[in-house]
């Protein structure tokens, strides 16, 4: 997108408000399956708690995608937004047993990733196809709190308890047609995630009646100038080449499946603020804007970094600021981060802003959530009006006390 676009959307809609390139979207999609093209039977499940507007959805069942769901509720939202039930695979963690048998009932694939409940729902359920998730007890990214396949995770069921998985099958007649994993986001080193897929096929093995395996995803993208990112064609070329090695062994072909969120709609996403205040103490110049952690907390939650463009003055002199929001916390974007000189007033864009930003946002100190817009076909859609005072009170019930 163009300056000049983002500069009309902050007009149109105000601010603050998220906007999402639709062309980004499908470029990276279409990046990860031209790298992973030699693969007869290649699944992408877009992982839809990064981004889960319905108007996204359609877009990625447009695309070809399928759905990564992680709650009944997802679910629901991808069945609104027309996914079949065999185009989406629920991944739940922690989750009642009730919630379960509901998206069974729905008739989606399920992927259970815990003992206990693979038992139960085995013993109640054998004619219900089940993929298994694996902690592999590799982690391939940098951040402990994004990193899922480390050997203290709650997630998966521990390669170490494949005895135990075995058991449960044998003495349930249960159908297991998918083993999957997911090591975590920011996969830094390729030779990491394809030492836990070589985890994931000696897995594989025990189970003759496989349709798929899923690898999870996990790629990381760029979030600054000359910032490392997942090298994706090199990682199509390596685990292409050992996944159609793996079916010859196996004795059939296999669908290839990944649940990419971050790597489809992080760099499609932009957070358009007005700067309210510039408020210069005696070792910082401030720059306090219309938002907060209440509807991007990224950076304070994960410390993660977003770069940060003036669009009012694109060309203007750097000079070193903090920008900070309006909630009652320190809710800081960025510090002393150099920035075209901000007047009061100015529009600020934060970049990467398209998975686990909106979806993760609040109504902190009774702030109202955003407007988000969907660039598409060189023009500005709104695809969720901005909250009003009625929504927040929507739910509440007034009593006499």
């Amino acid at each position: 997108m163009k300056i000049e676009d983002l500069q009309s959307i902050a007009k149109t809609f105000s601010s603050p408000v998220y906007v999402y390139d639709a062309d980004k979207i499908s470029s990276q999609y279409q990046r990860l399956t031209n790298a992973f093209a030699n693969v007869p039977h290649l699944r992408i499940n877009y992982a839809m708690k990064a981004l889960s507007n319905l108007s996204i959805l359609k877009l990625m069942k447009k695309l070809g995608a399928g759905l990564d769901t992680v709650s009944i509720q997802e679910v629901q939202l991808g069945l609104r937004a027309g996914f079949a039930p065999s185009q989406i695979i629920f991944t739940p963690n922690g989750v009642s047993m009730n919630e379960i048998e509901e998206a069974m009932q729905l008739g989606v694939q399920l992927n259970i990733d815990n003992l206990s409940f693979l038992e139960q729902f085995g013993s109640k359920h054998p004619e219900v196809p089940v993929c298994i998730r694996i902690n592999p007890h590799v982690m391939a990214g940098g951040n402990a709190n994004i990193s899922v396949g480390h050997i203290d995770s709650k997630f998966g069921i521990s390669i170490h308890q494949i005895p135990h998985i075995l058991r449960i099958v044998e003495n349930t007649k249960m159908h297991i047609n998918g083993i999957h994993m997911h090591t975590g986001s920011d996969i830094l080193d390729i030779d990491v995630f394809l030492y836990a897929a070589e985890i994931l096929f000696e897995t594989a093995k025990h189970f003759k009646d496989l349709q798929f395996i899923d690898f999870g995803s996990g790629f990381k993208v760029p979030y600054k100038e000359g910032d490392i990112q997942t090298n994706i064609e090199e990682l199509g070329e390596r685990l292409s080449s050992r996944f159609l090695e793996f079916c010859k062994e196996y004795g059939r072909d296999l669908t290839l499946a990944f649940e990419p969120g971050k790597f489809l709609v992080s760099q499609a996403g932009y957070f358009l603020v007005k700067v309210n205040v510039i408020k210069q103490t005696t070792s910082t110049v401030f720059a306090a804007v219309d938002s907060g952690f209440n509807h991007l907390i990224r950076p304070m939650f994960y410390g993660a970094t977003h770069y940060i463009e003036n669009i009012s003055n694109p060309q203007g002199r750097k000079r070193f600021y903090s920008v900070v929001g309006y909630v009652c916390e320190t809710d800081t974007f960025a510090s002393n981060k150099q920035i075209a000189e901000i007047t009061e007033g100015d529009i600020l864009c934060f970049h990467n802003a398209g998975a686990y930003c909106y979806t993760m946002a609040s109504n902190y100190n009774s702030r109202l959530r955003p407007a988000e817009v969907l660039w598409i076909n060189n023009e500005a859609k709104l695809i969720r009006k901005a909250e009003s005072f009625d929504d927040l009170l929507r739910n509440q019930i007034e009593i006499d006390v």
